[in-house]
């Protein structure tokens, strides 16, 4: 029997069939008029490429050029359409109001110790940069050492990556301008064209150079290179100081393994003499630490869950590796590092929450397991050498804490030594649960939900839908000043669910979501919106789902297939063309993960979800209208280039936001000067967060709590 309950559930589903008729026959009389004028933007049918004789029209090639006249144009329309847009919604101010409030709060780094002084980056809340600090004594008062702030006006100049010299008395770092990574020793020298952040074309055939302190650049010395363009170099200098360890890597897993003994080497005036150890791409390895020719890796080889093994520089066959910390049955093990001497901290994941434990190195026994909330490790401080770590904790309701451990002290103890406190946040106001539901094949799929305490429950709630899914990525427990503001101003609810195709189950969970797999990923993913709206979480037209980067493919994918399940969609720096992607930038890397065109077999699936090849008519298969969709992007993101989402909003507008059916908008905001996120200035921030917030509200006209 059809129900009051059931309707109220899948309201966004059935109003839809129930409506389209009669909004087809009143737009009719009104010429069958676009509720949206979106802007017009040149379709060249004269595109068209043939993949293993099945010809694909691309009709937006031209967006592909970040540089020309059009292109900048095209993005000057659609922003002049979507910022009226988002400015009219009524709470505009007080959404940006309460998330400078909340969000100005102090923030720091876990401290770390170079040569004889502790360094911490720190932020007084609203710095568009965090500021790097020098102290004398652990616990004194600090000094500016670093102010990334001074890098520029607007705080776009970023400091992403650093490094110190083993004495401490050197610093390395890199600049992001606008998104792109400025200081580089592994290098794409041989590049041609420009490097602002804006470029398309592919970077390949890396190199490894030597730097010598005082000299100009032109004067490095080229000491690894590869015969493969594709082949990405990583590399590390052993504990001892006399190996250094080469991991190359080619895509996004998977990597050799070969060694340099210094000792060798008298000076440096070319390529390095290298022994290879591993020569397939079939296995991690990651260092952790040697002691003398004997070297600790992370390794996935034979352990799908990830284990250490020992392996023996002088004495390396395979038949010769030791394990020595074997793979746990269901936990992952994520990193390990060393520290005080012969000690290895651990990290494993354990149904999505991270648990650290001590290891000697004198006979690989677990020493202690230290006691920790549900939650994420990060920011692990501490070297071989050190006799005291550190390392940040965060929740969903924890902002950021700072344990540590003195290893001088017996007994080994674990002490918060930070705590952070936001202003009027109470994390006991909040309920946060982990919940599994059931995928298509049966399998357990976790999901955490968070949201007020006093909510009632009764399908009418506004909900944020988080997912990812790729990469061997595991999305864990952080905490978000816009999640709480969401939950806090429109009674909102967040979830996020560690679908198939990240890293939480291990490498098979990984497998399980990539190449001709990667359905399951998003039928993962549709599989827990059902799961909020059956358990009366929310309701289809209250439901929002949002993901970045392969998350934004995982959201374009979904609105495809079932947009009717779906109220809103937030598409961040996507990859939404799966034909073409591997050509741009470092695109090619993620053919570990998705496949390539160029293969007949992979084509095939990578043609049948391709978010911009599946855009589906109102009038296709049922479907009436798409979700209210904003997709957001940067115009110098230099690792998913724009272009994929310029495509896939003007084919969506085209074919979507034509139809008298679509009433809802289909929208895309386009940064200038940013790119994929890392070094984003604050400012820049809670602008974005601000806009997606009255986005969703303007869209499904929430209600806001003031």
């Amino acid at each position: 029997m059809f129900t009051l309950t059931a309707f109220r559930k899948y309201r966004n589903c059935i109003v839809q069939c129930l409506q389209v008729s009669l909004l087809r026959s009143h737009l009719s009389i009104n010429k069958k008029m676009p509720f949206f004028r979106y802007p017009d933007v040149r379709r060249d049918n004269r595109v068209i490429d043939v993949y293993h004789g099945i010809p694909v029209a691309d009709p937006y090639r031209w967006l592909e050029n970040p540089d020309s006249e059009e292109t900048r144009e095209f993005i000057e329309k659609q922003n002049a359409m979507t910022t009226p847009y988002i400015d009219s919604c009524e709470f505009k101010q007080s959404i940006i109001e309460c998330l400078t409030s909340v969000w100005n709060y102090p923030k720091v780094s876990s401290p770390q110790l170079h040569g004889t002084k502790y360094y911490q980056l720190k932020n007084s809340g609203l710095q568009n940069q965090s500021v790097m600090y020098k102290f004398e004594q652990l616990n004194g008062r600090g000094q500016i050492f670093l102010d990334p702030n001074t890098f520029s006006e607007d705080g776009t100049v970023a400091m992403v990556a650093y490094m110190f010299s083993l004495d401490g008395k050197t610093l390395a770092y890199g600049v992001s301008t606008s998104g792109q990574l400025l200081l580089k020793l592994n290098a794409y020298l041989d590049q041609t064209g420009k490097t602002d952040g804006s470029e398309t074309e592919t970077s390949t055939n890396q190199k490894l150079y030597c730097h010598k302190l005082g000299t100009p650049q032109s004067e490095d010395v080229v000491i690894v290179e590869f015969d493969d363009p594709e082949i990405r170099c990583q590399t590390t200098i052993s504990d001892c100081r006399e190996y250094l360890v080469l991991t190359p890597v080619k895509g996004c897993k998977n990597n050799l393994l070969s060694f340099c003994h210094l000792k060798d080497v008298t000076t440096i005036t070319g390529k390095l003499p290298v022994t290879p150890i591993v020569t397939e791409f079939k296995s991690d390895f990651e260092f952790v630490a040697n002691n003398g020719s004997k070297f600790i890796f992370l390794t996935n080889h034979n352990a799908p869950n990830y284990q250490l093994i020992e392996i023996d520089f002088n004495n390396y066959a395979e038949e010769n590796w030791k394990v020595v910390i074997p793979e746990h049955s269901r936990d992952v093990l994520d990193w390990a590092k060393p520290i005080n001497g012969y000690f290895i901290v651990t990290c494993y994941i354990r149904d999505v929450k991270d648990t650290l434990s001590l290891y000697s190195m004198d006979n690989y026994q677990k020493v202690l397991e230290f006691p920790l909330p549900h939650g994420s490790v990060s920011g692990f401080s501490g070297k071989r050498d050190d006799s005291r770590m550190f390392f940040g904790f965060t929740s969903f309701l924890i902002p950021y804490d700072i344990y540590t451990v003195d290893f001088t002290e017996e007994p080994l103890n674990l002490v918060k030594w930070h705590q952070t406190v936001l202003p009027n946040f109470n994390p006991d106001n909040y309920i946060c649960k982990q919940v599994f539901y059931s995928a298509i094949d049966g399998t357990q799929i976790p999901m955490s939900i968070v949201h007020k305490k006093n909510l009632v429950m009764e399908g009418e709630n506004p909900c944020l839908l988080y997912g990812y899914g790729g990469f061997n990525v595991t999305i864990g427990p952080s905490f978000s000043v816009s999640r709480l503001v969401f939950m806090d101003k429109f009674n909102g609810i967040f979830a996020v669910a560690n679908i198939r195709g990240g890293g939480e189950y291990g490498e098979k969970w990984h497998n399980a979501g990539r190449f001709k797999n990667k359905q399951l990923v998003f039928d993962d993913f549709q599989r827990a919106a059902w799961y909020l709206i059956d358990k009366d979480y929310t309701c289809s037209e209250k439901l929002t789902i949002q993901g970045a980067s392969n998350g934004g493919l995982l959201v374009a994918a979904c609105i495809n297939q079932q947009p009717y399940l779906y109220g809103c969609a937030l598409c961040l720096v996507g990859v939404l063309d799966m034909l073409r992607y591997h050509k741009f930038t470092i695109g090619y890397a993620w053919k570990s993960d998705y496949g390539c065109s160029d293969d007949a077999g992979q084509f095939d699936y990578l043609f049948k979800y391709s978010p911009l090849h599946n855009i589906k008519r109102p009038t296709e298969k049922g479907i009436v209208e798409y979700p209210a969709t904003l997709l957001l992007t940067g115009d110098h993101d230099d690792r998913v280039v724009p272009l994929h989402s310029y495509k896939f909003i003007a084919e969506l507008q085209y074919k979507v936001g034509q139809s008298y059916d679509q009433t809802k908008p289909l929208l895309i905001r386009i940064d200038t000067n940013s790119g994929h996120g890392a070094g984003k200035p604050t400012s820049k921030l809670i602008e974005e967060q601000a806009e997606m917030l009255c986005f969703m509200q303007k869209s499904l006209n929430l209600q806001y709590f003031d």
